[in-house]
């Protein structure tokens, strides 16, 4: 601070120190600059503040798409009153705004379509307990290549349900080959160490996938992309569900023999691999030699697994982020190893194809317990965000997208009964439709930061490639609001409209722009939408 003149310190009595503090207060409120984090003259009283600045010229990962899984509920819901499951698929699929200008659903652009094992039609004699967690399958029972293509109901209602509301891809996964097929009549494996498909069986598992995907088309089904393979790292002999294990050299196998009858039928669909359990499956071997290192295993030329030439495979390897996200440093660890593997092969995206908060997160959350809330919410934000701003997902999908379970894995929960009940909306429904619904595909990711970045305050930014649009989510963790300035360039950006899912707030169109400040509510994630 500065003074006039020379101030009269020898004169100075104690009678004068009144005087002294009214002339320093004086100056001081003279002079904003020295106030500490003045921040463009705004004051302390309105709030921490935090710039974002963006650079749209430098770009990342272009977005392919956001989605959830039909398993397993949608066999039964699909066949529930037309209200009610209506009412469902707009909270997933739907595009549209209210009178409000709230978005109806989430807007989802991939649909994940659970080819089922056939251990539905086994019913108890499947071995798995759960009915709700058997498959259907439309291969008639003990039969090879006889269809019943009026199977699935349910499960196609939904479907169709997505198309209609306008979601873009149908991906189309299994778990298990069907049971007529596998080694041991089930839809679970008999031995940790040994797949449920021998090796003579690769081609007719190629052939039922190609029949099914042109049976779906028949239906008025487009599919898009075909997962054979799923988490292939775990062993699947506790009968929870259907499922098998399969040797990084098995997966190759069947992945060479679909691509060849994908070929030979003109399909277009593309072939996603591996989905493997977790991450660092992908790029390490762990605890997992011979079903890790994938992304070596598959697309390195010198392998002898070697897929990535192959016509119909997609350019993008998968992996489920579970058991992999807390805490934060290890998450991001995760992520940095991930990414870095995946920059060394040329061309080659990642896609986040499974998640749901699965145990105890080493105290942070835990799976268990059904929770509508925001907490839950507010932690897959931040995996969302880790998952597209460090590993560089270019697609992120949801386990669940209805759950009849009492546990954190759905973004609609439902009533455990078959043929009609309530369902409910959770907050990580909305919380995901912070990206959903405005990253679309082809979006690209593009820079932004901040120097008050952290686990409690996550920013990530897109750019519509059409129009230049700018979409920013803003993950707040932390229980109070927070004051933020969106710039570019130095030039403040206009925030043509802001969403907030928040504990009172469901994505809802919300004014939290008072000139060239936006207050970010506590415990909230926000979607702005700036030119």
């Amino acid at each position: 601070m500065k003074f006039k003149g020379k101030f009269p310190f020898k004169a100075l009595a104690i009678c004068s120190i009144p005087i002294l503090l009214l002339t320093i207060l004086s100056a001081w409120r003279e002079n904003p600059e020295v106030k500490k984090n003045s921040n463009d003259g705004e004051n302390e009283a309105e709030g921490e503040k935090i710039v974002l600045n963006i650079n749209s010229d430098i770009t990342y990962q272009t977005i392919d798409n956001f989605g959830a899984s039909d398993a397993w509920s949608t066999q039964f819901v699909g066949n529930w009153p037309s209200e009610k499951k209506n009412a469902i698929a707009d909270l997933l699929f739907s595009k549209d705004l209210d009178q409000q200008g709230n978005p109806k659903g989430i807007g989802l652009s991939l649909w994940r379509y659970n080819l089922g094992g056939g251990s539905k039609a086994q019913g108890a004699e499947s071995g798995i307990g759960d009915p709700w967690r058997r498959g259907e399958s439309f291969i008639e029972p003990n039969k090879t290549r006889e269809y019943n293509w009026n199977k699935m109901t349910g499960q196609a209602w939904f479907a169709h349900a997505a198309k209609t509301r306008g979601v873009e891809d149908l991906l189309l996964f299994t778990n298990t080959p069907p049971v007529t097929m596998t080694r041991n009549g089930k839809a679970y494996a008999s031995k940790p160490d040994q797949s449920n498909l021998s090796s003579e069986k690769y081609g007719e598992f190629a052939t039922y996938l190609a029949d099914v995907v042109e049976g779906l088309q028949q239906k008025g089904l487009q599919v898009d992309y075909l997962s054979p393979v799923n988490e292939p790292q775990w062993d699947w002999t506790n009968a929870n569900q259907e499922g098998t294990p399969f040797w990084n050299n098995e997966i190759a196998g069947i992945i060479k023999a679909l691509d060849r009858e994908l070929t030979q039928r003109n399909i277009q669909a593309k072939i996603d691999v591996p989905e493997a359990g977790q991450i660092n499956y992908l790029y390490e071997e762990g605890n997992k030699p011979g079903r890790s290192t994938q992304i070596e295993d598959f697309f390195n030329k010198t392998s002898e697994n070697y897929i990535g030439n192959l016509e119909n495979v997609s350019k993008a390897i998968s992996g489920h982020s579970y058991f992999t996200t807390s805490p934060y440093p290890n998450m991001l660890n995760h992520r940095k190893e991930l990414n870095a593997a995946i920059q060394n092969i040329p061309d080659l995206k990642y896609w986040m194809s499974e998640y749901c908060i699965l145990g105890k997160n080493d105290g942070e959350i835990r799976g268990k317990g059904r929770d509508l809330g925001i907490d839950p919410a507010l932690y897959v934000a931040r995996v969302i965000n880790t998952d597209l701003t460090i590993a560089q997902a270019s697609a992120w999908h949801w386990w669940l997208a209805i759950s009849p379970y009492d546990y954190k894995d759905g973004l609609v929960y439902i009533d455990k009964k078959k043929e009609d009940g309530n369902f409910y909306e959770s907050k990580m429904l909305w919380a995901l439709g912070n990206y959903s619904s405005f990253i679309r595909p082809g979006y690209e990711r593009i820079k932004i930061n901040s120097p008050a970045s952290d686990e409690d305050v996550l920013f990530s930014a897109y750019k519509n490639p059409e129009n230049g649009e700018k979409v920013i989510v803003i993950v707040n963790s932390k229980n109070k609001e927070l004051s933020i300035q969106v710039k570019e360039e130095d030039t403040h950006l206009d925030i043509l409209s802001s969403y907030v899912t928040s504990s009172d707030r469901d994505l809802e169109k919300t004014s939290i722009a008072s000139g060239n400040l936006i207050t970010i509510p506590e415990k909230s994630i926000t979607t702005l939408i700036c030119k």
